[in-house]
């Protein structure tokens, strides 16, 4: 009779602090935001790794644009992205249950700079290659694959990530491509994103290939939250992609003005739906 009294108690604790630990993910998570457009707040620390290089190489106006979105190609492995803060530490649901929560938000954004790089004049595109695991990274439809092929023929390739949460994340920021001098486009970019030193990690697969990666921040905090919450999302990657064809704007042509008109909910550019 002890024994199982004092099972029962046991078993009463345990659930006693996960309905605790749910509650305060809930809360944590939806809670009604307040809405803030500082791309700075919002994104988090920016890399504080040492990165002494300086974009600098003229690009055309017309120079192609291919927007990939990071592990699209991965799912299952190793390297199939940051499940995020909210899944991994306080156990919220994915996003996608067949896909990482980063990879979700990788393709959100993809979608979006493209769309408002084409609003913008921008000659850009996107490529996924639709199949989620493929095992061979030199396989032709990887990522990586059509990235160094479009960067061979003079394309500027950019794949979105999320870095991870905590102290297993170094922040947001650029990494450059590994054998080609960093362009005027790396430069605006991580004048507003932060750098990356070029070996980080030793020089990782993509860089090696002309791929920039573009961290755009920690997969935790306020960023997930407003990612998370039905009520900030669109606004928060309608901003966030804002800023990055700006800095393609910017990379392009440096008398191109970043002052443009606002619309009333002070994003400056249409609504998308994501």
């Amino acid at each position: 009779m002890a024994l199982l009294k004092n099972r029962l108690f046991n078993i009463s604790i345990l659930a006693g602090c996960f309905l605790f630990l749910f509650a305060f993910s809930k809360l944590y998570f939806f809670k009604q935001l307040n809405v803030i457009d500082d791309l700075e707040l919002i994104i988090g620390d920016a890399s504080k790794l040492p990165a002494s290089w300086v974009g600098t190489k003229n690009v055309n106006k017309d120079i192609p644009i291919l927007i990939l979105a990071g592990h699209a190609d991965s799912q299952g492995f190793s390297g199939a992205g940051t499940p995020g803060e909210a899944v991994d530490k306080f156990g919220l649901n994915p996003m996608d249950p067949t896909i990482t929560d980063e990879l979700f938000w990788n393709l959100k954004f993809q979608r979006s700079i493209v769309q408002l790089g084409k609003v913008k004049g921008l000659n850009i595109r996107s490529y996924d290659p639709g199949i989620r695991n493929i095992e061979d990274a030199n396989d032709p439809r990887t990522n990586w694959s059509v990235g160094k092929e479009f960067a061979r023929h003079g394309g500027y390739v950019i794949e979105i990530h999320f870095d991870s949460y905590g102290d297993y994340g170094v922040g947001s920021g650029l990494i450059p491509p590994f054998f080609e001098t960093p362009n005027q486009i790396d430069e605006s970019i991580a004048r507003k994103f932060g750098r990356f030193p070029v070996l980080f990690r030793g020089g990782l697969g993509a860089p090696r290939r002309q791929i920039r990666i573009l961290e755009i921040g920690k997969l935790e905090g306020l960023l997930e939250k407003n990612l998370r919450n039905v009520k900030t999302r669109q606004r928060t990657i309608k901003l966030v992609s804002n800023e990055i064809v700006q800095a393609f704007l910017q990379g392009i042509n440096k008398n191109t003005s970043s002052n443009l008109k606002r619309d009333e909910d002070g994003t400056s550019l249409p609504a998308i739906n994501l």
